[in-house]
């Protein structure tokens, strides 16, 4: 498995958060213009919380909340499991894996929100690796005539 640290898969990206007094609403359709699939709740540089597209739609939309006057810290994961950002990918996939779901939050050394880690993160290395991989075979195909 890939011996990436999660400092530099995150590296460049903005960190976004949101308040627990958002509404559910606003919350997505943030995520919907990032194109991302949670938002960290942050107060004081402090993490309060995680809010998913899963939390939409299982604890929202599947039960009947209106999510225009849902806050989100009616239905957010309180003090989600994190994850330093010196350690390998590899550790924050183990807790997706294990604690069935996509995304953790990471933080610095002294326990600050600096990012988050999704299971799609993984998916990035791999992928451009497959990619090559095609590449390669379709180069060696057409040498031989295929």
């Amino acid at each position: 498995m890939s011996k990436r640290v999660i400092r530099d898969v995150i590296e460049g990206r903005p960190l976004i958060t949101a308040k627990k007094e958002m509404t559910v609403r606003a919350a997505c359709q943030e995520m919907a213009a990032r194109k991302i699939g949670a938002l960290l709740i942050v107060d004081r540089r402090k993490i309060q919380g995680i809010f998913t597209e899963r939390d939409a739609l299982v604890k929202v939309l599947a039960v009947g909340l209106d999510p225009e006057t849902t806050l989100l810290s009616e239905v957010m994961v309180v003090e989600p499991l994190t994850i330093r950002d010196a350690r390998p990918l590899s550790h924050a996939l183990h807790m997706m894996a294990e604690g069935g779901f996509r995304h953790v939050p990471v933080t610095d050394d002294d326990g600050h929100p600096v990012g988050m880690v999704s299971a799609r993160d993984a998916l990035g290395e791999d992928l451009v690796d497959l990619e090559r991989e095609l590449a390669r075979r379709d180069e060696l195909e057409s040498s031989i005539g295929y």
